[in-house]
């Protein structure tokens, strides 16, 4: 189910930056499905609010795949999201994850290192050992955080942001994410969901220069539940 303005999950909002916590099936952004995307969601949210006339700025600073749950940043102003866009591009945004994979890596925490390659028409990337043309690099660590019956809870911090990084690497070492048909897992999510969570986002304000710590709710489901 896709969200609306009453559903949403405000984590965070001040006049400057709003932090949801996006539904496994919502889309950051509009795309070729016509899905209405949760940027103008939340724009229909702040006009609501509010009570702005005309335009609502709201400014995407990150995506999130759409069967991936978790904390998206919008900017509500123009200085925001260029502020935002720049501590993205220079690291400064610390984002960490957690998934549910079906295979516990053989180490309890790793660092790993590849170079992935994006295939647009398969919208999948592919995973190297050594650089190849069109390939970039990508840097993941993780460590394993709690053993279910069937399934590993993995937290998982980002060096870099490629293309389905986290998908891709854990795959790669036989640790597919549960739901991620596309990766390799053997069913799907019931609801299409991929079991992958932006969990915690930590940066400094752009504007007031707070520190920022966000943490946001797994989804509702008897799996995730067990890990908290």
């Amino acid at each position: 189910m896709q969200s609306n303005k009453d559903n949403l999950e405000i984590l965070f909002e001040d006049n400057h930056i709003i932090i949801v916590n996006k539904k496994a099936g919502d889309i950051i952004q509009g795309d070729k499905t016509g899905d209405k995307p949760l940027s103008d969601v939340v724009k229909e949210y702040v006009k609501e609010k509010y009570n702005k006339p005309g335009n609502v700025f709201i400014g995407t600073v990150h995506r999130l795949d759409r069967p991936t749950s978790g904390i998206v940043i919008f900017a509500r102003t123009s200085k925001a999201l260029e502020r935002l866009n720049k501590m993205l591009r220079d690291k400064t945004i610390n984002k960490t994850y957690w998934a549910l994979v079906k295979n516990t890596p053989k180490k309890t925490t790793d660092t790993l290192i590849n170079f992935l390659k994006k295939d647009t028409k398969k919208n999948k990337s592919f995973v190297y050992k050594k650089e190849i043309e069109g390939s970039k690099k990508a840097i993941l660590h993780y460590k394993l955080i709690k053993k279910l019956d069937n399934y590993s809870l993995l937290e998982i911090d980002l060096e870099t942001g490629r293309h389905h990084q986290i998908r891709t690497q854990l795959a790669n070492i036989g640790s597919t994410i549960k739901g991620d048909l596309k990766y390799g897992a053997d069913r799907s999510n019931k609801d299409g969901s991929i079991s992958l969570h932006a969990r915690k986002i930590e940066f400094i304000h752009p504007v007031s220069k707070e520190k920022i710590l966000i943490t946001s709710p797994t989804p509702n489901d008897p799996i995730w539940n067990a890990c908290n």
